[in-house]
């Protein structure tokens, strides 16, 4: 929770459990909220909006940095900012929280330059890692302040072992420490975890940074390396954008899918993948991910045998499009 003057009135809640969820769907019931604003733009503030909207709710999101969604590409991140607004949500990025003060009819959220009146105000900030009691036992802490530990999931200490999103983990793009705090990493780890305990030696590879999420009817994807990213790590990066199609060309129900492909040009290798559409992107990126995995390069994956049948691709496979345009950039 962020440390803003207000932070602590009553109409003003989180959502990282159940039991957080009960308490809002509860609030907005009892309360007959029809204004919420949203401090965030994340994976969950984004859900949220949906979530809102389909009580009736009206929505405003704000945040202090001014790009919407740095860590995506330009043109999907518009393409997300449209849905947004077409579903009548309201964005106010660049906006500062000055502080949140108590109304008639819940709060005002004071900006540097405006007021938005709120009968709930919903933090979703962001997330740090739970590491204050590993950091005081002298444990080493790792990438974004997570604990730090090796391929078994072993810290500083070879006695202790740190699994979930408190703790870091290697890129498998990168081959660097990165904190990208996600269900299946946390899962995965922890059995892991129990596992050497146990006396079965077991490594985890890393990550991939792959995640998925819902925006109203848009399905949003990445995984790997953006362009930046693979700058920062050292590649010689390339991109590319297509739009295709979610299912063969003239089939009903046909919508647009967008993709955007990042290689490497010294290695050839591919980097990373991001996709938005309405239908097809959330399983599709899995695909991205595998080949992330084992490394494989773009002209690889692009000879990859990928499923056909008209109502659920062309015979091209979106991704199968994005690497061979990819290639002749590369």
């Amino acid at each position: 929770m962020p440390n803003i003057p207000g932070i602590d009135l009553d109409c003003v809640l989180p959502l990282k459990n159940l039991s957080q969820g009960r308490l809002i769907k509860s609030f907005i019931s009892e309360k007959k909220v029809k204004k919420a604003v949203i401090i965030g733009m994340g994976y969950i503030a984004l859900e949220m909006c949906e979530a809102f909207g389909k009580r009736g709710v009206a929505v405003s999101m704000v945040k202090p940095g001014e790009t919407f969604l740095p860590w995506m590409q330009a043109d999907l991140s518009q393409m997300i900012q449209d849905e947004l607004v077409q579903n009548k949500v309201a964005l106010y990025a660049g906006k500062t929280v000055e502080c949140i003060e108590s109304s008639q009819i819940g709060a005002r959220v004071v900006l540097d330059d405006l007021t938005l009146d709120a009968d709930i105000v919903l933090v979703a900030a962001g997330v740090v890692p739970c590491s204050e009691l590993a950091e005081d036992a002298g444990l080493e802490l790792g990438a974004g302040g997570a604990i730090a530990v090796d391929r078994m999931l072993k810290t500083s200490d070879s006695d202790i072992y740190a699994a979930g999103d408190c703790a870091d983990a290697y890129h498998v793009v990168s081959g660097e420490k990165c904190w990208i705090p996600l269900a299946l990493r946390a899962n995965r780890a922890g059995w892991a975890v129990a596992d050497n305990i146990c006396g079965v030696k077991t490594e985890l590879k890393g990550v991939a940074g792959t995640s998925v999420f819902k925006v109203f009817d848009l399905q949003v994807a990445r995984t790997g390396l953006t362009v930046q990213e693979a700058n920062t790590a050292g590649f010689s990066p390339v991109e590319n954008m297509i739009t295709a199609r979610s299912r063969a060309h003239g089939h009903p129900g046909s919508t647009p899918i967008l993709v955007n492909m990042v290689g490497d040009k010294a290695s050839g290798r591919l980097l990373g993948v991001q996709m938005t559409g309405t239908e097809g992107v959330a399983h599709r990126i899995n695909a991205a991910a595998v080949a992330l995995q084992t490394s494989m390069t773009v002209s690889e994956f692009f000879q990859s045998d990928l499923a056909y049948a008209p109502p659920f691709g062309p015979v091209w496979d979106p991704l199968l499009t994005a690497a061979g345009q990819l290639l002749k950039k590369m």
